[in-house]
């Protein structure tokens, strides 16, 4: 058994893999585990986790024959974990030396926590940011944190204990975005969730899978439809369902606006057929008043005007230069 188990899902990361890794090694705390997944990369990730794997028993390798996404890379992941405690570290990010031992230090002193929240930095062109919290709190109820986390009023990354990996496994209902999902689970099925002062560094760039213009961006919206049943399951209240209501209106445009501006990323009847789709399933009554009002964002007289206007929307900005 080991203290704390770091998941590491790595695809064609070369790039930054060894900074990552490196900043593993360099922790304060010794008693980790690393379970490294190459998620059936074409470039050197492989042989770059098999030499850390070589050089450092902590360090474990899984080796998919085929790409699965991260959701269901980590899972695989979760089988080999044996830590009290689980972490994330996406292999182009970095943690800080001390980032383990603040974390898993105050898990042990806070029994009732069930989340030691890190502090996040962006990484982009050799400039580091904070991530910009709409909170003036430090910590908060796990009902509390859930509902900051479904418009990342607060942010997603953290170590957790293990049973509530164990109850709430990465949601793989997509290949990205929904274990985002999971996130919000571990907090609203946590006692406490507080920051714990060890850092997390994020890196930006072109290569990432979120910053691709890819037709994966467009599974944002099943990740969210993922997130609405789930609520519903766990029995949320009106105004609940109506914060991520909200959120999932907006990404609908916005993704749509997204596609518009780049249709060559999923055939048009594909795309329109998911638009629709999330157009139905979005519970209208629950979206604030202003935001229906707006436009790009009317969800009156059914789908093909939304589509239209949001289609016009998109125009002007591009006009104005937005």
């Amino acid at each position: 058994m080991s203290r704390v188990t770091v998941l590491m899902a790595a695809y064609n990361a070369e790039k930054y893999l060894a900074e990552a890794l490196d900043s593993l090694v360099h922790q304060t705390m010794t008693d980790f585990q690393v379970v490294m997944i190459d998620d059936a990369s074409t470039d050197s990730t492989h042989a770059i986790l098999e030499s850390y794997a070589n050089s450092d028993s902590r360090f474990k390798l899984v080796s998919n024959k085929v790409n699965t996404g991260q959701a269901i890379a980590r899972n695989i992941g979760l089988k080999v974990a044996d830590g009290d405690y689980i972490a994330m570290l996406d292999a182009d990010d970095c943690f800080a030396p001390d980032t383990l031992e603040k974390a898993v230090g105050f898990l042990d002193d806070n029994p009732d926590a069930g989340v030691a929240l890190l502090d996040l930095y962006y990484m982009s062109d050799g400039v580091t940011t904070p991530y910009e919290m709409r909170t003036d709190k430090t910590e908060w109820s796990g009902q509390e944190a859930f509902e900051l986390s479904l418009d990342w009023s607060i942010h997603g990354l953290y170590l957790a204990r293990a049973e509530l990996y164990s109850k709430w496994p990465f949601d793989a209902s997509c290949r990205l975005y929904s274990d985002d999902n999971t996130t919000r689970m571990h907090y609203l099925h946590s006692e406490r969730v507080a920051l714990c002062g060890g850092k997390y560094f994020y890196r930006r760039h072109a290569e990432s899978m979120t910053a691709k213009l890819s037709p994966l961006r467009l599974e944002l919206l099943s990740a969210n439809l993922s997130m609405a049943l789930q609520l519903k399951a766990e029995n949320q209240p009106r105004r609940v369902l109506a914060l991520f209501e909200r959120e999932r209106w907006i990404n609908l445009t916005g993704i749509c606006g997204l596609w518009l501006e780049h249709d060559d990323m999923v055939d048009a009847t594909s795309a329109k057929a998911l638009f629709k789709r999330i157009f139905h399933d979005i519970d209208k009554s629950l979206l604030p008043v202003g935001l229906k009002l707006k436009l790009g964002y009317f969800p009156y007289f059914g789908f093909s005007f939304w589509f239209f206007q949001t289609k016009i929307y998109f125009k002007l900005r591009r006009l104005s230069g937005k």
